[in-house]
C-alpha cells in the first residue's frame, strides 16, 4: 500500500480550510497533517511537520503567500507548493512560480481541479488550471523578477485584508459576492470599503478603479479560465 502524501494547508479562512480537509480526507492518496491561519504559523508548521505538499493562499493576514512560498521553499527545497488563490492576475502567477510554487489553482475551481493539481505536481510536473502552458511557466521562472509596480504610499497604509478587498472590488466583485468568497459578512465588507475610501481619499467605485489601474494593481488583461 502506497504511503499517503502529507499536506499542510495555510489559509486564514477556517471554513475554506475545513472544506479542503473534507475533500482531501475522501481521497486515499492524501492526508492533511497540519493547518495554519497565518504565514508565520505556516512556516513554523512546515519546518516542524516537513509535509510533502503545502497549499498556500496569497492573501494572508501577516505576510504575502508569495513571500511564504519563498520561505517554505528555502526551508524545504523538495516540498511541492500549490497556490490556492482568488487572484488571477499574471503578476501574481509569475511571482508565485518564481518564488518556488509548482502549481496554481483558483479558489473558484479548487473543488474540481485541486486533486488533479496535487496528483500532477507530485509527479514532478507543474500544474496550472488556466490556459497558461508548461512552456509559459518555464519562461516565467527563468525571467528576472520584476520590481513591484505598487509603490504608492497611501496604498501601503492599507492592511493586508483591506488590500485584498480593494483589489477584488477594483476587479469588479460585488460586495455581497465578495463577502461570500472571503467568508465574511456584507457589513464587514462595507466597513473595509469605507476604510479604504477614507485612507485613499476616494469618492466612489470609479475613482477606486482608476486609482487601482494607475498604481498597477489591476490591468485590462486578467488571466481567466
Amino acid at each position: 500500500m502506497k504511503q499517503k502524501k502529507s499536506i499542510l494547508i495555510v489559509d486564514d479562512h477556517p471554513l475554506f480550510r475545513e472544506g479542503l480537509k473534507s475533500m482531501l480526507e475522501r481521497d486515499s492518496r492524501f492526508e492533511v497533517t497540519g493547518e495554519a491561519g497565518t504565514g508565520h504559523e505556516g512556516l513554523m508548521k512546515a519546518r516542524q511537520l516537513k509535509p510533502d505538499m503545502v497549499l498556500i493562499d496569497i492573501s494572508l493576514p501577516d505576510i504575502s503567500g508569495i513571500n511564504l512560498t519563498y520561505d517554505v521553499r528555502k526551508a524545504l527545497p523538495k516540498v511541492y507548493i500549490i497556490i490556492v488563490s482568488m487572484h488571477s492576475k499574471i503578476d501574481y502567477i509569475a511571482e508565485a512560480f518564481q518564488a518556488g510554487a509548482t502549481g496554481y489553482v483558483s479558489k473558484d475551481s479548487a473543488s474540481d481541479r485541486l486533486l488533479q493539481g496535487l496528483e500532477t505536481v507530485s509527479k514532478g510536473d507543474y500544474f496550472m488550471d488556466s490556459s497558461v502552458s508548461h512552456k509559459v511557466i518555464e519562461k516565467l521562472i527563468k525571467s528576472p523578477v520584476k520590481e513591484a509596480k505598487i509603490s504608492d504610499g497611501d496604498y501601503s497604509s492599507l492592511t493586508p485584508r483591506e488590500q485584498e478587498v480593494m483589489r477584488m472590488l477594483a476587479e469588479g466583485a460585488f460586495p455581497k459576492e465578495l463577502a461570500s468568497r472571503l467568508f465574511i459578512s456584507p457589513k464587514t465588507v462595507e466597513n473595509h470599503r469605507a476604510n479604504i475610501m477614507k485612507k485613499l481619499g476616494l469618492r466612489g467605485t470609479m475613482e477606486l478603479v482608476r486609482y487601482a489601474a494607475r498604481i498597477g494593481l489591476i490591468d485590462v488583461d486578467l488571466w481567466k479560465e
